[in-house]
């Protein structure tokens, strides 16, 4: 039963793939007294109008949506959503798309091979305003979290770049489209050109071969 006061939660799960959507609303169904499913979709656009009909409590959204990023649909949320929590549920066993899902908006950091009853409990703790981080992840999340805080900080940090803009710099270096920039990063092209220009900006350069010479000049990825 659910804790004594405590509503049902409503959910709207976002994945590419209409076979995990199926999968979970099965696995979720042995939970009605904790989760509702209140609507799926298979693309940002049609999580937009899902969402807005349903008016979820938590969307549990993959990273990777076919074209789509999940990143980008937790920016959106944020500003046009700000009550929904979101809850990242990916096979990507990776901090960096973690430590991106939480500066996007997340609240939540799940992998796909959880059970159900540890997911059912992920999605209560956010609801109760906690973050929640999938065990597999959090022993390097508290090392990457102890190496900054003793002054470990990315490449560029001392010429003004956040860490999304060093990363985008260092593929710029490896020689990565835009799109190739976009793909790695999970983020749409405008977000990567948004970086690159300020970028750009911080480093007093004009272009591609401008930032790129001066990574290599400061040594900054050596």
């Amino acid at each position: 039963m659910p804790e004594t006061g405590r509503s049902v939660l409503r959910l709207v799960l976002v994945d590419d793939h209409e076979m995990v959507l199926h999968g979970l609303t099965a696995m979720l169904a042995h939970f009605a007294d904790d989760v509702v499913i209140v609507g799926t979709a298979t693309s940002v656009e049609q999580a937009r109008r899902v969402i807005d009909a349903t008016a979820p409590d938590i969307v549990l959204s993959d990273v990777r949506l076919g074209r789509d990023s999940g990143l980008d649909l937790v920016r959106e949320l944020a500003a046009t959503h700000p009550t929904v929590k979101v809850v990242m549920l990916t096979v990507y066993d990776d901090e960096h798309y973690l430590f991106q899902a939480l500066r996007a908006g997340a609240r939540g950091y799940v992998l796909k091979r959880i059970d159900a009853a540890g997911l059912v409990g992920h999605l209560l703790r956010v609801a109760d305003g906690e973050i929640a981080i999938d065990a597999a992840l959090a022993g390097r999340v508290a090392m990457s979290a102890a190496r900054i805080s003793s002054g470990e900080f990315w490449a560029g940090a001392n010429h003004g770049l956040t860490q999304r803009e060093s990363e985008v710099l260092a593929l710029l270096v490896a020689g990565h489209s835009n799109r190739g920039i976009a793909s790695t990063l999970v983020v749409s092209e405008d977000t990567v050109k948004t970086h690159i220009r300020s970028l750009y900006r911080k480093l007093d350069v004009q272009d591609r071969g401008g930032a790129i010479a001066f990574a290599l000049r400061e040594g900054l990825f050596q």
